[in-house]
């Protein structure tokens, strides 16, 4: 929060053991219930279909939700397991009890997570109607020779190996955001992540999209131009596209150690200036009021700008963070231009560069609330 940054809380709802040799804890709601789960080759999951796992996910999420100051919840990957070649999904008694109504097991098993995904979404909802919900799905819905509407690739399915409909998810606006692992290479021979970042803008379905970049592939992989790896392109291509909100990669841990290089490419020029997370305004888009009282003050510290928050007790309204823009005073104060921001802080204050007095420069705080909305801008003219 020091730096800004939200925090998402990330689940693996269903997957409770990784491996049959690890061990639970003693207070692990399987050693009560161990009717609720089911062993699929060398691992141990809640079975999906049971009404018991849902609700029992659901409360886990209320306790996050309700004693956390979480900004999203975030769901993995793993809804049914990735298949075992050769070894279906143990759950024929299940479906013999609960699979009334449907006439195959897939629609049913779909069904079952269209279930738990809707009610994760109304419980989030219904405690902290700010926190989101996000997941990051495999990087294919469908492919074209299973659906028209799919993508031009050739590998597993969300829809038809791990039974996730994620674009019913998002056309029913049961998740806020989406961000598909597209963990391949441009050129791909089965998933080509060119073909992949098109078809996912094209079915964001309203909702904010983030691509998933693997970070040792893509800095490995080689573009056109071999002396150059894939980071710019795929950058180029996320920034091209209309319905692409950003990137996330991982692993993290790669980025700390500047794998490549990555690390100084962001940060000496993809994001050489700062960017305000683009605003969640299909949840709420009232931007929150202007700040208060704001001026320039000497301090112990040095010269201040300082301000106020206006208090409310709407929380879709609450002041969260600052943005501080500087213009000279023969520019024109346009606040969508990101080179002019010079601070996101949560502070209600900032350090002024102050030499001697001389240069005028024109400073505009605005507020930003939970939804990303970013008020209209307080200006303040100094000398530095």
């Amino acid at each position: 929060r020091k730096r800004n940054m939200e925090f998402h809380a990330w689940i693996n709802p269903y997957r409770v053991k990784t491996s049959l040799k690890n061990q639970l804890a003693p207070e692990h709601i399987y050693h009560q219930h161990p009717e609720w789960f089911v062993t699929y080759g060398d691992q141990l999951y809640f079975d999906p279909a049971l009404p018991e796992s849902r609700d029992y996910i659901c409360k886990i999420v209320t306790d996050i939700v309700s004693r956390y100051d979480v900004d999203a919840i975030h769901m993995d990957d793993y809804f049914y397991p990735y298949p075992i070649k050769g070894v279906d999904f143990p759950d024929n008694a299940s479906f013999a009890r609960y699979g009334g109504g449907f006439s195959n097991k897939a629609d049913w098993r779909r069904g079952n997570v269209n279930i738990l995904i809707k009610k994760l979404h109304e419980t989030i909802r219904g405690i902290k109607p700010w926190v989101k919900f996000g997941i990051s799905p495999f990087g294919i819905y469908r492919n074209q020779k299973s659906d028209p509407d799919g993508s031009a690739t050739n590998g597993l399915q969300n829809y038809d190996q791990l039974y996730a409909d994620v674009l019913l998810w998002t056309r029913n606006g049961w998740v806020d955001y989406m961000l598909p692992q597209l963990y391949w290479e441009i050129g791909h021979q089965a998933a080509c992540v060119e073909t992949l970042i098109y078809w996912w803008n094209n079915h964001a379905n309203g909702r904010h999209l983030y691509i998933g970049q693997d970070v040792a592939r893509t800095m490995n992989a080689t573009d056109v131009n071999p002396i150059y790896t894939q980071l710019n392109h795929k950058m180029q291509l996320s920034r091209y596209l209309d319905h692409v909100g950003g990137n996330c990669f991982w692993p993290g841990y790669s980025l700390l150690e500047n794998y490549k290089g990555i690390a100084d490419d962001l940060k000496g020029y993809y994001h050489a200036v700062p960017s305000l997370i683009p605003a969640y305004t299909f949840i709420d888009s009232k931007a929150p009021d202007e700040v208060k009282g704001l001026k320039a003050k000497w301090t112990p510290e040095g010269y201040e700008l300082q301000w106020k928050r206006k208090k409310t007790d709407d929380e879709m309204q609450k002041q969260i963070y600052f943005c501080v823009y500087r213009f000279a005073p023969s520019e024109d104060i346009c606040l969508c231009d990101a080179s002019h921001l010079v601070a996101v802080t949560r502070d209600t204050k900032f350090l002024l560069p102050y030499k001697h007095g001389t240069r005028q420069y024109v400073y505009v705080v605005t507020a930003v609330d939970r939804m990303h909305n970013e008020s209209k801008g307080k200006i303040k003219k100094v000398k530095l």
